[in-house]
């Protein structure tokens, strides 16, 4: 039996799993490690912490007696965390984590400069605190000499990869969400590197995410007691590894994940400058570029949990829908707007709140509930609307997360959208998952990922939009799509 190592670099803990040829997940590990926050805004780590997790996990995992059996690692993790390095390939300071904010003064400026470049004009609009370009660039604002010694920049995961094998790199996702990178020519921007002052040779290699970065190094085989020839994968961010597990690229199909927030996400081959969400470019093999364009709802399970556990205190979601009558739903004036911790995508508005509108004496528990449910389906509309993902989910809208195994849920969601609604049903899930199906393909080249995928993802229960409650939830619809601007007019 092959064996498999997918490794998760979190924002405060280090993921790890071994799955088998037949993509079972065999064990799996978790370490944490504290972020330390020097003066308010600012979020950093050192490396090393972070390679003490990897080993850690490995360690553990590889005890179970399947090291010898271990074809490749893969590695994934947070995106757009900064480490450099210097001439002897050592960290010259903590690294600067995507959620640091210690930029907000200076990006006011270098926004406007980049607004007046014709060809990466729309990296404005992107561009942001915690960007490893905003990083990169307060280092050379306020620690001179620092970026003075900087030899070689790598994000996120990148590092362990580095550590592993000595090879410094990245891949497409980590380079195209920088704000360093042109995402119509591919290339790392020079443009940007002129207004930021960046010297060329600091910028790592690009690579497809399932490209060989190297084989292990020795002192890491004598360690986890690995065969000579384990190869490490490039990697990539956990947004793409997360899609991987989904089948979202291979089969081109949107997907929702309905979990804490609810993410929407879907793969292409070109960019659209106008549609709303996060576009991430991702490469396999660094030949064919697809582009992963991902949007969210903040608060999709987290206002549902809020409402379930804070205010009705209610022991099982279950009991509270077992009654509800089907044939009714969209038949109800109640209407819950669900962006309880702000928005990120569709407004783009931190600031905005949820609500009840429509309440009266007849509003029971059952009846707010599924106002609850119908709210966060009008959000994914108004998301999916906003990333011009119509036409993407008209052969069917895939789902996956805890939400998605609510019968009550995926009715209401396939009515107000209107298309057929699918579970997905996969061995696991999650960008360790993901990457580590990546490390088999890799490890398999007469199996195309599409063969790999289709045996690990596959399709559950298929829920069919009906035509009433279509009609119904379409005039639902038109006044929930009011409710941002009548809730600026009241509090702004």
């Amino acid at each position: 039996m092959r064996y498999y190592v997918g490794i998760d670099m979190g924002t405060s803990s280090v993921k790890a799993l071994v799955m088998d040829e037949e993509g079972r997940v065999c064990g799996e590990c978790i370490r944490s490690y504290i972020v330390s926050e020097p003066y308010p805004g600012w979020k950093e780590i050192e490396p090393e912490l972070w390679m003490d997790a990897v080993t850690d996990v490995l360690e553990e995992l590889l005890r179970q007696g399947n090291a010898k059996q271990i074809e490749s690692i893969g590695v994934t993790g947070q995106m757009h965390t900064v480490i450099v390095l210097d001439k002897d390939g050592e960290p010259i300071r903590p690294a600067l984590m995507w959620n640091d904010t210690r930029t907000a003064g200076l990006l006011p400026d270098i926004r406007e400069q980049i607004r007046k470049t014709t060809e990466v004009s729309y990296l404005a609009n992107v561009i942001s605190t915690g960007s490893p370009a905003m990083n990169l660039y307060w280092l050379k604002q306020y620690e001179p000499e620092n970026f003075e010694r900087i030899r070689k920049f790598l994000i996120g995961p990148d590092y362990i990869v580095y550590r592993l094998t000595g090879k410094c790199q990245t891949d497409y996702c980590e380079a195209s969400t920088s704000s360093l990178f042109d995402l119509n020519s591919r290339k790392w921007s020079p443009e940007i590197r002129d207004i930021l002052g960046f010297p060329e040779e600091i910028y790592p290699e690009v690579k497809g995410s399932i490209e060989t970065a190297g084989t292990i190094k020795k002192e890491w085989m004598d360690k986890f007691g690995l065969k000579k020839e384990v190869k490490v994968m490039v990697g990539t961010g956990d947004n793409p590894a997360a899609a991987i597990a989904t089948g979202c690229f291979q089969k081109k199909y949107s997907v929702l994940s309905l979990g804490t927030s609810g993410v929407l996400m879907h793969s292409g081959e070109h960019t659209d400058s106008d549609a709303k969400g996060k576009k991430i470019l991702f490469s396999f093999d660094g030949k064919e570029i697809h582009v992963l364009v991902q949007g969210v709802v903040q608060s999709c399970g987290n206002s549902f949990s809020w409402w379930m556990k804070n205010i009705l205190q209610a022991d099982t979601f279950d009991e509270e829908i077992r009654h509800v009558d089907m044939d009714k739903l969209g038949t109800g004036e109640l209407l819950f707007y669900p962006h309880l911790t702000g928005d990120k995508t569709i407004y783009a508005d931190p600031h905005v709140r949820g609500g009840f509108l429509g309440i009266g004496t007849d509003c029971g528990r059952e009846y707010m509930t599924i106002a609850v449910m119908e709210g966060i389906c009008f959000a994914v509309r108004q998301l999916a609307e906003e990333m011009h993902l119509e036409a993407g989910v008209q052969t069917g809208l895939r789902v996956i997360g805890g939400g998605s195994k609510n019968d009550v849920w995926m009715q209401i969601l396939t009515d107000v959208l209107g298309v057929k609604v699918i579970q997905l049903k996969s061995a696991s899930s999650g960008a360790g998952y993901g990457i580590a199906l990546a490390a088999a393909a890799e490890d398999n080249p007469e199996l195309s990922m599409e063969e790999i995928i289709e045996k690990r993802v596959t399709s559950g229960r298929e829920y069919l939009p009906r035509e009433k409650q279509v009609a119904l939830y379409e005039k639902k619809y038109q006044k929930y799509s009011k409710i941002y601007e009548a809730m600026n007019l009241i509090y702004t």
